[in-house]
C-alpha cells in the first residue's frame, strides 16, 4: 500500500488516502482495481458521518459520460513512473445547515456524479509526448501518460488514431469496459518479455487480457497470451472460458487452430474404435481395484455422453457392446460345464479357485455390459439372448451360490430394465425370461440382498411384478401361483411380489373388464 496525501480542489485540508499501488520490474505503476477504488472511497464517507457532517454519496456516472480533461498537477517529479489519485468532492452545506428546523425543511442541494480521477505514467515521463484518458463505469477517468513510438508501435489501434489525428497530445477512449485491464495491457507495450509477464497471472486474467489486445490491435500480446494459454492447464468452466475467447480471433493471423486442438479433433465422427478399445481393456483387467472404479467411470462418462446418440455411429456402438457381449458369454458357459463337472472337486483348491474366479470376472463384465445397454435402451437383443441360455440356467444350481450370485444380477437387471421401459422384447421372450431365470434368481435370493451392496430390491422386484404383468392373464396365473408358494415357504428369502399379486388379483376376481365385454357386445346386437 502506498500513502498519498491529495490537495483538496476548494482550499480545505486534504484527506489521506490509501490506494492500493502495485510496482512491477518494468517500472511501471498498475492501476489500482476497480474494487479496491471503490473500497478506499468509501472509508472517507463513513468517517464523515461520524463527525456529523453530511457527505452526499457519489451517484454513478454513465459509461459513457465524458470527464473533463484531466490536468496535470504542478510540481511533479521527473520520476520514471508515478501514480496520482485526484477526487472532486461535493459541495456541501455546513454542519448547523445540513440539519434544517422542523418547521422550515431546506430543499437539499443538487447532486453532481462524483469522479474519481487517475494518474499513470508510462517510462521516462520527460520524454512523454500524448496522453490517453480512460472514462470507465462509476465515474473513474484515468489519464495515461504515455509515448506514441511505444504505442504506434505495438498497437494497430493507437497507430491509426495518431495518424488520423495528427498531430495530437489526447486520444479519449470512452465506454471503457476494463479500465483495469486496460492500463496493464499499454504496460505490456513497454515490456520486453511480455509472456515472462503473463506467467504470474492465472488464466482468467489472460483471457481478459487477450480481449484488450486483441481490441488494441496487439499482436504480439495476442502471441504471448496464446503461448500461454497452450501450456497453462485449463478444465471445466475455465475451459469454456478460452474456447469461447479464442474462438473469436482471427485463427490464420495468431495460430488459434493449435490451440483448439487440445479440446477438438480432425475426426468428425465419434471414435467408435478407441470405445471399443477402451471397454476391451476393462473388460480383461484382472485387477479388482482398477476394474471396479474404471467399471464405474466409464458407465458414469456413457451416461453423460451419449457417444452413440448419431444415427451414423448407434449401430456401431451397439454392435460392439453385443460383440462383447457374446465373447462372455462364449467364455461363460465353458466354464460353468467345467466347474459342474464330477472331476471338478478332485482338482486342485488352487485350480477350482481359478475357475470360480473367472466365472465371477465374466458374470461381472456381462452385468456391466448389460447395464450399459440397458441405460442405452438398447437391451432388447440381450433378453433374447439372455432367455436362450437354458443350459446355463441347468448348471447354475451346481457352482456355489458366492461364485454365480453375479449371474442372477444380470437377470435381476434385465427385469428392471423391462419394468422401466427401456427394453420392450416381445411377449414370446418376455414369457421365456421368466421360465429360464426367475427360478435360479430366486435361489440366490437370499445371498443378493445379504451379500450384494449394489443389489436394489425395491427396483428388482418391482421389475418382476411388471413383467409378469404384461403377460396374458392365464401366464400371470401359472407364475404368481408358483411364486406364492414358495413365499409361503422362505418368506424374505424369496422376491416379494405381492404389489403384482394384488393387481392380478383384481384382474382376476374383481374383473372389470371382463363384465363391460357383454353389455357392449349386446349393445351392438341390439343394433
Amino acid at each position: 500500500m502506498a500513502e498519498f496525501k491529495i490537495g483538496r480542489l476548494d482550499g480545505q485540508p486534504p484527506r489521506i488516502r490509501n490506494v492500493p499501488i502495485a510496482v512491477t520490474p518494468d517500472g511501471f505503476w498498475c492501476c489500482p482495481s476497480q474494487a479496491a477504488l471503490q473500497k478506499t472511497n468509501k472509508n472517507p464517507n463513513q468517517m464523515g458521518r461520524q463527525r456529523g457532517g453530511a457527505s452526499p454519496a457519489a451517484s454513478k456516472a454513465s459509461s459513457v459520460h465524458r470527464a473533463p480533461t484531466v490536468s496535470s498537477e504542478k510540481g511533479a517529479h521527473s520520476t520514471p513512473t508515478r501514480s496520482r489519485t485526484n477526487s472532486n468532492e461535493q459541495v456541501c452545506l455546513p454542519a448547523d445547515a445540513a440539519t434544517p428546523d422542523p418547521p422550515k425543511p431546506t430543499p437539499a442541494p443538487e447532486k453532481r456524479p462524483k469522479q474519481h480521477k487517475i494518474s499513470v505514467g508510462f517510462g521516462q515521463l520527460g520524454t512523454s509526448d500524448l496522453k490517453v484518458v480512460l472514462y470507465g463505469k462509476e465515474g473513474v477517468a484515468v489519464k495515461m501518460i504515455v509515448h506514441k513510438n511505444i504505442l504506434a508501435e505495438n498497437s494497430t489501434f493507437f497507430a491509426d488514431s495518431i495518424s488520423r489525428q495528427s498531430p495530437v497530445s489526447c486520444i479519449e477512449v470512452p465506454d471503457c469496459e476494463d479500465v483495469e485491464i486496460y492500463v496493464e495491457t499499454v504496460g505490456l507495450m513497454y515490456c520486453k518479455d511480455v509472456k515472462q509477464r503473463l506467467m504470474k497471472q492465472n488464466v482468467a486474467r489472460v483471457l481478459r487480457i487477450l480481449k484488450v489486445a486483441e481490441l488494441l490491435g496487439f499482436h504480439a500480446c495476442i502471441t504471448s497470451c496464446l503461448d500461454y494459454l497452450e501450456a497453462a492447464p485449463w478444465v471445466g468452466e475455465e475451459e469454456e472460458n478460452v474456447v469461447s475467447s479464442i474462438r473469436q480471433l482471427n485463427s490464420e493471423s495468431h495460430r488459434v487452430n493449435p490451440l483448439l486442438k487440445r479440446v477438438t479433433s480432425d475426426i468428425t465422427s465419434p471414435p467408435n474404435d478407441t470405445l471399443a478399445r477402451i471397454i476391451d481393456l476393462v473388460l480383461k483387467s484382472s485387477e479388482d481395484r482398477g476394474r471396479r472404479e474404471m467399471k464405474s467411470l466409464v458407465l458414469k462418462l456413457l451416461k453423460e455422453n451419449n457417444i452413440c446418440a448419431t444415427n451414423s455411429s448407434a449401430d456401431s456402438c451397439v454392435m460392439t457392446l453385443y460383440s462383447c457381449c457374446r465373447d462372455c458369454l462364449e467364455s461363460l458357459l465353458p466354464l460353468f460345464r467345467q466347474a459342474s463337472g464330477p472331476e471338478f472337486a478332485e482338482q486342485s483348491s488352487d485350480n477350482r479357485e481359478s475357475i470360480f474366479r473367472k466365472i465371477t470376472l465374466e458374470a461381472d463384465n456381462l452385468l456391466w455390459l448389460a447395464e450399459i445397454l440397458s441405460d442405452r435402451n438398447a437391451a432388447d437383443e440381450l433378453t433374447v439372448i439372455w432367455a436362450r441360455q437354458c443350459e446355463l440356467a441347468e448348471l447354475h444350481s451346481k457352482i456355489p451360490v458366492m461364485h454365480r450370485h453375479l449371474v442372477s444380477c444380470v437377470t435381476a437387471r434385465l427385469f428392471v430394465a423391462i419394468g422401466k421401459g427401456e427394453a420392450l422384447p416381445l411377449k414370446e421372450t418376455r414369457q421365456k425370461l421368466l421360465d429360464v431365470w426367475l427360478q435360479p434368481l430366486m435361489d440366490d435370493y437370499r445371498w443378493l440382498q445379504h451379500g450384494c451392496r449394489s443389489f436394489d430390491r425395491k427396483a428388482v422386484e418391482d421389475g418382476i411384478g411388471q413383467t409378469i404383468l404384461t403377460l396374458p392373464l392365464e401366464d400371470q396365473q401359472a407364475v404368481l401361483l408358483a411364486w406364492l408358494g414358495r413365499f409361503l415357504k422362505v418368506g424374505d428369502s424369496c422376491p416379494n411380489l405381492q404389489r403384482a399379486f394384488e393387481v392380478w388379483w383384481r384382474r382376476t376376481f374383481v374383473r372389470p373388464y371382463a363384465e363391460q365385454q357383454p353389455s357392449s357386445s349386446s349393445r351392438s346386437g341390439r343394433h
